[in-house]
């Protein structure tokens, strides 16, 4: 016979168990699904607000962007760039004709009329005193800049400086006692986190949209020349250009420059420049309305896997120089074409865009040391870095040469001949050049897989050079015919390597 209180001590304790596992599984739902009652923060939910809080307190994501909107979108301008196009003869359809046929005087002596084309963009105020970052494509070419405030306030904005290569551009406006956005550091963003976008789309303005950060260090795009775009889903459409980017502390870590877009709005994927690159430029156009870059003197490209077995690369990273130009601080420092750079100043280069960047930042008269691969071998080249010039590209002397097509069986489809100076015009090719250009490829061949194309002008195979056709035959004879050809070729104004299975 069981005694009651026993049994009933083991139902008591039983029950206490349930409950307990009920806690533990209700608090892990609540983690994994953010379930928070209305005001309430999850306890571990990082940095939210912080720049807006006081001390102390804890606030729920709602009220976290509803917090960053009042505070940041008072700091973004709505841009007016208005430009004026001259018209004279084209005043009706056929009026241009008519003069020509009658006479200046036909119609009367009229003054030209002029076209009026305004375009709208977005701006952010970066200091109290009127100082206004935005997009250079915003205000390019403009007789005249409008800028309106949060508070209905028009100012005429004057130009401090601009910069296409980044697409970026500063202007002023005659104010004080602004609202701002503080800066943020973007160097050390993640995909996945929380952004708010803020601008004027479509003229509508003051408008935040969420979203998140889908990638970072995005280059290759073909928008600019110094590309490092954070990528984000929040939408941005035209008239967000040189609006805010801003994180959940209200932190201004980009300026929203370009989207993705078939239909000319928006698709998912918009595209920053980072703050960290935005203060940089920002403040050399300040301080003397330009942008000073360093330079190297030499033409990158990628290290593809294939690039990478060619060199004998244990993996495929870093930037393989391509071309050394003439009297440049890399020919100074002893660089030499096939040199695949992996460290700039101390820094890893994974790929040509972040090398671009790390040497554009260096200043005129700063000794770099800088570690290559040459033939296998790790070397240590110090480079006196010097500033940018405008003409990065130097010319070759050449010899005339008779043009005598020929075919090779390692590079099946590819038919090439010795360069004259009559095809080099006919196909468009720097007259000083001298080589073996490429004549035709042949469609679905192995060569144009790799990326050869008409009119290259081959200058090295497997790191011989190439002079003549006779050169060329010699280099395809001593080819390995089991692995692929090394090619170095020069397209139009930059020279690249590829590679030709045989």
């Amino acid at each position: 016979m069981s005694d009651p209180g026993r049994s009933g001590t083991r139902r008591f304790v039983f029950s206490a168990f349930l409950l307990l596992i009920g806690v533990i599984v209700g608090i892990e739902l609540g983690s994994e699904f953010h379930i928070v009652p209305s005001g309430e923060a999850v306890g571990n939910e990082p940095k939210i607000m912080k720049p807006l809080m006081k001390p102390g307190e804890r606030i729920s994501s709602e009220q976290a962007f509803v917090a960053v909107s009042k505070a940041v979108t008072p700091a973004v301008v709505n841009i007016s760039a208005k430009r004026r196009a001259r018209r004279d003869e084209d005043s009706f359809p056929f009026e241009g004709p008519l003069k020509r046929f009658f006479g200046e005087n036909f119609g009367g002596q009229r003054p030209p009329r002029e076209r009026r084309g305004e375009g709208m963009g977005s701006g952010v105020i970066i200091e109290s005193d009127g100082l206004i970052v935005t997009n250079n494509h915003v205000i390019e070419d403009a007789d005249e800049i409008i800028v309106l405030l949060a508070d209905k306030r028009e100012f005429k904005g004057t130009v401090v400086g601009t910069d296409p290569k980044s697409d970026l551009a500063v202007i002023r406006i005659n104010a004080k006692g602004l609202p701002t956005i503080p800066w943020g550091d973007s160097s050390g963003l993640q995909v996945g986190e929380y952004i708010l976008a803020v601008g004027n789309p479509f003229g509508l303005t003051q408008t935040v949209t969420m979203g998140i950060i889908s990638a970072v260090g995005r280059a290759n795009i073909g928008l600019t020349d110094y590309e490092d775009f954070i990528q984000t889903d929040a939408a941005i459409n035209p008239g967000n250009s040189g609006g805010a980017m801003v994180n959940i502390q209200g932190e201004l870590i980009g300026i929203n420059t370009a989207i993705f877009t078939r239909s000319g709005g928006y698709m998912g994927i918009g595209f920053a420049v980072p703050s960290d690159m935005v203060r940089s430029i920002v403040g050399s156009l300040v301080k003397s309305g330009k942008v000073v870059r360093g330079w190297l003197g030499v033409a990158i490209q990628e290290v593809t896997p294939q690039i990478a077995k060619s060199f004998g690369l244990k993996e495929a990273r870093g930037a393989l120089v391509s071309e050394v130009m003439a009297n440049s601080p890399a020919e100074k420092a002893g660089f030499q074409a096939g040199d695949v750079i992996l460290s700039f100043a101390g820094e890893a280069v994974a790929d040509t865009n972040q090398l671009r960047h790390v040497v554009a930042k260096a200043l005129a008269g700063d000794k770099v040391k800088v570690e290559v691969v040459r033939e296998s071998q790790a070397l240590d080249l110090v480079v006196l870095i010097e500033v940018q010039p405008k003409d990065l590209f130097a010319r070759r002397s050449r010899t005339p040469h008779e043009v005598r097509p020929k075919l090779s069986a390692l590079l099946e489809g590819v038919t090439v001949g010795e360069l004259t100076e009559a095809l080099a015009d006919r196909l468009s090719l720097d007259t000083t050049l001298s080589g073996v250009v490429i004549l035709e490829v042949e469609r679905g061949s192995n060569a144009e897989e790799a990326g050869l194309r008409k009119a290259d002008l081959i200058l090295e195979i497997n790191r011989l050079a190439i002079k003549s056709l006779d050169d060329y035959e010699a280099a395809l004879s001593t080819a390995d015919k089991m692995n692929p050809i090394l090619l170095l070729v020069r397209r139009q104004d930059r020279t690249l390597f590829l590679t030709v299975s045989p």
